[in-house]
C-alpha cells in the first residue's frame, strides 16, 4: 500500500490508494477509508446496492469529503484488495504462487460476503490449483513444486502453509479444500505440525489498526487441539497404509503368470529379487525422509513405481537396472497406481472427514 495520507479534518482516518475525485461514496474499513463509485459496487454486488439504498446524512458535517459513507466490519487491507479486483480485475498466474494466497483469500472473503460470484469462481478456481480434490491434480500441483534445475522440492514457493488454508476454509465453509490440506500438513514431523505458521499483517492493516503497531504486524496460525489430533491420526494413518503395502504387495509377492525370466525350475529369481530390493528401498526411506518428505505415501508409492524405470542402480562394478521382465513390471505398476488412488479416496476418512458437510456452515 502507498500513498496513505491523512483525510484532511478526518482526524485518525488514513486515505488509501481508492481515493477517486469523482468518488461519491466513501467506505470505511478500520481508520481505513475509500472513495469509490456507488454505481461500480452496486453493479457487482446487490448486497452494496441494498446498503446504499439506507439512508444518508444530509448535514455537510457528517459528510466525508462531500459523500456520505458507510462503515464495514471488514480488514482495511481486504477491502483493499477487493476494490482492486472490481476496478483492474483479478489477476493470477497459470501457476500458483504462495505470495498471492493472502490476496486471494482477501478477494475470496469479501466476494463470498459481498456476494460477487464471478470472483468467487475466480478464487476458488485458483486455490483448488493448491488444493485440489483428484488425484491427477495433486500430482500436477506436486510436480510444479519441484524446481527444474535443482530437484529440490519447494512447495512453500508455491503453496501458502496449509494451516493458513484450513483456517480459510473453515472461516468460509469450504470443506471440499480440506483434506488435501491434512494431507499436506500431516507430511510434516509432529513439533512442525505443533508450531503452526506465521502471518505477516498487510501494510495497510498495520497503518489503520487501532492496535498497538507492535502487536499488529505478525500472527501466529496454530491449530486447535482437535484439528491436531485430526492431523495426527491422519498422519498415522498415511504411515501405516506404506507397511501395508509392503506386507501385501512386496513381502512374499509372487512373479506374474507371464513372466518371461522363469528358470527351468519354474523359479523367477531375478524378478523376486527385484521386488526385494524395492522393498528394502522402500522400508528404507519410508515416507520420503531421504527426500525431505516426511509421511507422505502418494510420494513414497511414486518412487517405488519410478524404481522400475531406474538405470541408476549398482551392483558394486557398474549401473544397471533392475532385472524385472515386462510383465512383472507391468503387474507392479498396476498395484501401485491401485494403492494411490486408494491412498486419495481414504483421506477424508484418516481425517475424521467422512462427512464433509459437517464442515459446513449451517
Amino acid at each position: 500500500m502507498s500513498s496513505l495520507t491523512q483525510i484532511p479534518n478526518w482526524e485518525g482516518l488514513i486515505r488509501s490508494d481508492f481515493w477517486f475525485r469523482d468518488g461519491n461514496i466513501v467506505l470505511l474499513a478500520g481508520n481505513a477509508a475509500f472513495k469509490v463509485h456507488r454505481g461500480q459496487l452496486e453493479r457487482q454486488s446487490e448486497v452494496f446496492k441494498d446498503l446504499f439504498s439506507l439512508p444518508q446524512p444530509e448535514d455537510a458535517a457528517d459528510l466525508i469529503d462531500g459523500c456520505a459513507w458507510v462503515e464495514l466490519h471488514d480488514r482495511p487491507a481486504d477491502v483493499f484488495h477487493f476494490l482492486r479486483a472490481i476496478y483492474d480485475g483479478l489477476y493470477l498466474a497459470s501457476m500458483p504462487q504462495a505470495s498471492d494466497f493472502p490476496m486471494l483469500s482477501a478477494v475470496l472473503r469479501l466476494s463470498t460476503k459481498y456476494l460477487v460470484e464471478t470472483l468467487r469462481t475466480l478464487c476458488l478456481a485458483h486455490l483448488s490449483l493448491s488444493w485440489p480434490t483428484t488425484l491427477a491434480a495433486w500430482d500436477t500441483r506436486e510436480s510444479a513444486a519441484v524446481e527444474p534445475k535443482t530437484g529440490r522440492y519447494l512447495p512453500r514457493e508455491t503453496h501458502a502453509h496449509p494451516i493458513l488454508l484450513m483456517e480459510l476454509a473453515i472461516e468460509l465453509s469450504l470443506p471440499h479444500l480440506l483434506p488435501s490440506a491434512f494431507y499436506d500438513l500431516s507430511r510434516y514431523g509432529p513439533s512442525k505440525i505443533m508450531a503452526g505458521t506465521t502471518q505477516a499483517a498487510f501494510a495497510l492493516d498495520v497503518a489503520a489498526s487501532k492496535e498497538p503497531v507492535e502487536t499488529s504486524r505478525e500472527r501466529s496460525v496454530v491449530l486447535n487441539k482437535e484439528m491436531l489430533v485430526r492431523t495426527f491420526k491422519g498422519r498415522e494413518a498415511s504411515q501405516r497404509c506404506v507397511s501395508e503395502f509392503v506386507a501385501r504387495e512386496l513381502e512374499n509377492r509372487s512373479a506374474s503368470p507371464e513372466c518371461a525370466n522363469r528358470g527351468e525350475d519354474g523359479m523367477s529369481r531375478s524378478c523376486l529379487e527385484s521386488f526385494y530390493f524395492i522393498m528394502l528401498n522402500i522400508l528404507r526411506s519410508v515416507g520420503g525422509i531421504a527426500c525431505g518428505r516426511d509421511a507422505d505415501p502418494l510420494f513414497t508409492l511414486v518412487q517405488a513405481a519410478e524404481m522400475l524405470t531406474r538405470t541408476d542402480f549398482s551392483d558394486g562394478q557398474r549401473q544397471m537396472g533392475l532385472r524385472m521382465c515386462a510383465a512383472c513390471k507391468a503387474d507392479f505398476k498396476t498395484s501401485v497406481e491401485k494403492a494411490r488412488e486408494e491412498v486419495w479416496r481414504n483421506l477424508p476418512s484418516w481425517f475424521g472427514m467422512d462427512d464433509l458437510t459437517q464442515w459446513a456452515e449451517p
